[in-house]
C-alpha cells in the first residue's frame, strides 16, 4: 500500500487490507494487488483510492474518490467485486 504525499495511519491501512481481503472469497487465484492512496486538495471529494488486482492473464483496476478513504475503499471494493465476477465468468466459459 502506498500513500502519496501523506502518511496514512495504521488503522486506515488495516481497514483497507481487511476490506480488500474479501475479494479472495470471489476468486481464489488473485496473484497480487497494489493500493495507492492520494489526497487531491482541489475538490471536496479529495480522497482518491486506486487499486490494481493482478489475476492470471489480466490486471483489474479501479479508481474511486470520496470524502473519506473508507467510503472510497467501499466503492472500490464494489467495483472490483463486479470486475472479478465478470473475469471469472469469462475464464470459466473458455
Amino acid at each position: 500500500m502506498y500513500s502519496i504525499h501523506f502518511d496514512a495511519d495504521q488503522s486506515l491501512l488495516d481497514f483497507i487490507q481487511t476490506k480488500l481481503n474479501k475479494l479472495d472469497t470471489f476468486y481464489d487465484r488473485i496473484i497480487d494487488g497494489e493500493v495507492f492512496l492520494r489526497l487531491d486538495n482541489n475538490n471536496v471529494n479529495n480522497k482518491l483510492v486506486e487499486v490494481k488486482i493482478f489475476v492470471p492473464g489480466s490486471t483489474l483496476f479501479t479508481k474511486t474518490e470520496s470524502s473519506s478513504f473508507e467510503n472510497a475503499t467501499d466503492e472500490a471494493l464494489a467495483t472490483l467485486t463486479r470486475q472479478i465476477k465478470k473475469y471469472k465468468e469469462k475464464s470459466v466459459a473458455h
